[in-house]
């Protein structure tokens, strides 16, 4: 069994065509599993539906606390792209004694080209692969949590 838990970004994110503005409603996860015919029993928890920008020390605490909860040893964290490194080193100085990838979406998955589907398939592949520890999984590449930064100028995730 894998769990996911749910913490917003991008992934999850909607578009209002009337003001122009992103915001939160649901998330997108069981439609996505899905859409990818996932065939691996997951249990879903949504904790919380942020931005990563305002993700704070007490929201990273709630995170680790669910993981801490869970009796699944394979966990994704649906993430916000802009602090999904600073959750991961969090998380890792817990030392959680778990397989944790944190995955996200540069587009949000309701615009049709998002890269979510495709994060979440990569995060699926490798949460089953990888030993305990933690690790960012974006771009079909996976980072160990300590080797990764987002390259805003390119939207890409790589190697420090």
């Amino acid at each position: 069994m894998i769990r996911i838990i749910v913490t917003g970004g991008t992934f999850d994110k909607e578009y209002n065509e009337l003001n122009g503005q992103l915001f939160f409603k649901e998330t997108h996860i069981q439609e996505m599993l899905r859409l990818g015919r996932n065939l691996n029993e997951v249990s879903i928890s949504t904790l919380m539906l942020i931005d990563s920008l305002d993700m704070n020390d007490s929201h990273r605490k709630q995170i680790i606390d669910a993981c801490k909860l869970c009796s699944e040893e394979k966990i994704i964290i649906t993430h916000g792209t802009d602090t999904m490194t600073e959750t991961a080193r969090v998380m890792a100085e817990a030392d959680l004694k778990r397989t944790v990838v944190i995955t996200g979406a540069m587009i949000p998955y309701t615009f049709g080209s998002s890269d979510g589907l495709f994060n979440l398939g990569s995060a699926m592949a490798f949460v089953q692969t990888l030993p305990h520890g933690v690790y960012v999984v974006m771009n079909g590449k996976c980072f160990d949590w300590n080797n990764v930064r987002k390259n805003k100028g390119s939207g890409i995730f790589e190697e420090l």
